[in-house]
């Protein structure tokens, strides 16, 4: 599916100029290859893909459970299990842009290596055994990013949208407004980052038996850290068509048990659009749900079973901040923002709204 960035051309240059990495290989035959790696505190991702008309498609993924930034909300340290954990992935991935002869990449890491006392010694040991260079990048850059990769998905006749992007260790939240006189095209007028994610939260409150009182506790959490934002787009308008943007595995995964799929299927979910009572569903049936009967669900599985309410405590936060009727659901974001940023500085493709 062809993917294209949607944030204003102002926003994507400020970005885009920080962020180019050299070329990775400038000899390849064929159209370029550009990869985008996103290292988050619960999960390793990569996209491969190559320009197209309209933006670009895919060639090549991977994505792994690492849990980067398992035990860091109590210890301020990145432990060695997940080190290797994630040395593992990252060697994939390393491997996979080898084997496709990737013209341009960039490589980010997020809020566990941001957070952590350790983190910098991680990078540099990713560097020495891999030969990879991560970037940390600041909350604002990934804020943006998430909001470059999943935009276009705004309904095209929304004033205003809310985006979400629900992490591991950090959760991103917009709000974005259609500018006039430019079709779909969107411009992030405010942005916060908060410092909890499904991981972080759950570590906190825990995750694998949550009680009615442990998921009020963790919403009240989760607003209190929303209160700034919350503020800053205070008396903002809110039209009829009005709605939310989640990008996260909390909301594809609501998305999966609404659909009832024996396994995640992202081309059914990816754009699905859920009106407010069947989310409101999809939460109650995961809420009802005991920690073996998640751990069996083919759109959770053991890895996410202790995460997801903590993911839903998030998601009904915002949703309770900012009503809505309808919610788009995105399994698309910050990958997706880098390589519609990485092809637009090189002219590569054509992506809508931006040209």
């Amino acid at each position: 599916m062809a993917q294209s960035s949607t944030l204003s051309p102002e926003d994507v240059e400020a970005v885009a100029r920080a962020a180019l990495e050299a070329p990775l290989s400038a000899a390849s035959s064929g159209p370029k290859l550009y990869a985008a790696l996103d290292l988050g505190t619960n999960n390793c991702r990569l996209l491969i893909a190559r320009p197209s008309g309209d933006g670009f498609r895919v060639v090549d993924a991977f994505s792994r459970i690492v849990r980067l930034g398992e035990g860091l909300s109590q210890t301020g340290r990145l432990s060695e299990a997940a080190i290797l954990r994630t040395m593992d992935a990252l060697r994939v991935c390393r491997d996979k842009m080898r084997q496709r002869s990737v013209f341009r990449a960039r490589l980010i890491a997020t809020e566990a290596c941001r957070s952590a006392e350790n983190g910098a010694e991680f990078l540099a040991r990713v560097h020495e055994k891999l030969g990879l260079r991560l970037e940390v990048v600041d909350r604002r850059t990934e804020a943006f990013l998430a909001a470059a990769g999943c935009g276009e998905l705004a309904d095209e006749r929304a004033e205003s949208t809310v985006l979400f992007d629900i992490g591991g260790g950090s959760s991103e939240i917009g709000w974005m407004r259609r500018c006039r006189g430019a079709g779909a095209q969107r411009r992030v007028e405010a942005w916060e980052s908060l410092r909890l994610g499904v991981v972080s939260l759950a570590e906190t409150f825990g995750g694998d038996e949550v009680s009615p009182e442990i998921f009020a506790a963790m919403m009240k959490s989760v607003d209190a850290a929303l209160a700034p934002f919350v503020a800053r787009v205070s008396g903002r308008r809110r039209c009829e068509r009005f709605h939310l943007l989640g990008a996260s595995g909390t909301v594809t995964t609501i998305a999966g048990v609404h659909l009832n799929l024996p396994r995640y299927d992202r081309r059914v979910v990816d754009g699905l659009w859920l009106t407010r009572e069947e989310v409101d569903a999809a939460v109650a049936r995961l809420r009802a749900m005991t920690y073996a009967e998640r751990a069996a669900n083919g759109c959770i599985g053991v890895e996410r079973a202790d995460l997801v309410l903590a993911g839903c405590a998030i998601l009904e936060a915002i949703r309770a901040r900012f009503p809505a009727e309808r919610i788009r659901i995105a399994d698309r974001g910050l990958r997706e923002g880098i390589l519609s940023q990485l092809m637009r500085a090189d002219r590569a493709g054509a992506p809508r709204g931006n040209s």
